[in-house]
């Protein structure tokens, strides 16, 4: 059935303050109603979106610059995706794959195992979201290995379920209380060449001193780590890091696992951020970019290693449910005949380049990275050395609202201004949206 209302104009539009009156109200539904521990950056209720532009109760148009963190990367409402989701439902929304397959479920699967770094034979199954395919991912490293130890890093996030918030490293908003979490997990330092000087070379020897030593590595099943670091502040880590750290792996008989979760599906300009660095992972975690909004997530890695696990011992009710695995196989396929890698390369050199010049004339911006349209400036307090400014942060990202740009902040510091937008965005647009972060930034940060 196709779509037939107007389609949304790419171009931003504020006709009241906000959020406005109409999602005020709203948002006193969602107070009286919502748990309060869910929060919200910005109470403007979404009616539609397209493209790039989120369209809310109150007949404003927002350019998004976050994608739902990262996860729209083909645009919101894509046609084809969207006529993929209608259709599945129209012919079944759910078996449980474990009672009755199907072949979406298997040519996701296909997907993954084709198009995730290393010439291997891979085995995949599919989960709902990022955190369930990390759990399941050290499940399967723990067995396959006869080992306990699993090794994460500084800075990292990797989820909010029990074993995922003892995986993250910040405490405050995502463990603060919620302990005790689960036992065998030994943290690292990470490479952060903004913060720690250090060579790939030097902060990988660091980082295998203290697993030698903390550790052990024989007791180590595996070591788990994002390629680049989402929540952490989009932190790429040194050149050379990451390649030390899979030859120690592979050495002493323990997994390196990647945690491609927000990096993964042509958002970095490439398939997988682990590409940049010419390693294959022992086992792939993956989710957000998959398919587009609707809930997925994947777990890929050697076939040995995959099929370790005894029959039952993996799975789920809803895992790979049809009508997800359909939006995931259309959004792979706009990803290709849209050629998005090359377009999240055009966005990088935008963004990267306005960033720079801002740069130039602010003491607040301490670092530019990422890749892609994977993107981040660091804000520091000027006179200061490399003091994080988390209130400079949120101020701009409460300014930019105001002028209808959805962004957001992140980083350990709270002082990360990060860029997510569509791959698909138009050109104007972006400059656009830029504009307005621009205008933010010289108008709280001069």
């Amino acid at each position: 059935m196709a779509d037939t209302r107007s389609p949304i104009e790419q171009r931003r539009i504020v006709n009241t303050a906000i959020p406005g009156p109409r999602s005020l109200e709203l948002n006193a539904r969602r107070l009286a109603s919502v748990a309060g521990g869910v929060s919200v950056q910005l109470p403007a209720f979404i009616e539609r979106a397209q493209g790039s532009i989120l369209l809310d109760a109150d007949g404003n148009q927002l350019i998004d610059l976050g994608s739902g963190i990262a996860v729209t990367g083909v645009g919101h409402s894509h046609p084809k995706v969207a006529e993929a989701i209608a259709a599945q439902a129209y012919d079944f929304t759910h078996t449980c794959a474990m009672v009755t397959p199907y072949e979406e479920y298997v040519a996701v699967c296909e997907e993954l195992n084709k198009l995730t770094p290393g010439s291997f034979e891979k085995h995949s199954m599919l989960v709902n979201s990022g955190a369930e395919a990390l759990e399941n991912a050290v499940k399967i490293a723990r067995l396959a290995t006869g080992r306990q130890a699993i090794v994460v890093f500084e800075n990292a996030y990797h989820g909010r379920t029990n074993l995922t918030m003892a995986l993250t490293a910040k405490n405050n908003p995502y463990k603060d209380h919620f302990g005790p979490f689960a036992p065998e997990i030994y943290r690292v330092a990470m490479s952060y060449p903004y913060r720690d000087g250090l060579s790939g070379d030097e902060a990988a020897a660091r980082a295998i001193s203290q697993i030698e030593i903390l550790v052990g590595a024989s007791n180590v099943a595996a070591v788990l780590i994002e390629p680049i670091q989402g929540e952490g502040g989009f932190i790429v880590p040194a050149e050379g890091f990451l390649k030390q750290i899979t030859q120690w792996c592979a050495a002493n008989g323990s997994l390196f696992i990647a945690d491609e979760v927000q990096s993964g599906f042509c958002r970095t300009g490439k398939w997988f951020a682990s590409e940049y660095e010419d390693i294959a992972p022992d086992i792939i975690t993956t989710a957000k970019g998959i398919a587009a909004g609707m809930p997925l997530a994947g777990v890929t890695g050697r076939a040995e290693l995959m099929d370790a696990v005894h029959p039952g011992g993996l799975g789920g009710t809803y895992g790979g449910n049809p009508v997800a695995a359909a939006s995931a196989l259309a959004s792979i396929n706009v990803m290709r005949d849209e050629n998005l890698n090359a377009k999240a390369l055009v966005i990088e050199e935008i963004l990267t380049t306005r960033l720079a010049k801002l740069g130039t004339d602010l003491e607040c911006v301490g670092d530019i990275r990422g890749r892609g349209a994977m993107i981040a400036v660091e804000l520091v307090k000027p006179g200061e050395g490399k003091e994080p400014d988390a209130a400079l942060a949120k101020a701009i990202v409460a300014e930019c609202a105001l002028e209808g740009v959805v962004t957001l902040s992140t980083g350990t510091y709270g002082n990360v201004l990060r860029f997510l937008p569509a791959l698909t965005i138009e050109e104007d647009l972006l400059n656009e949206g830029f504009d307005v972060v621009e205008a933010a930034a010289r108008k709280l940060g001069a």
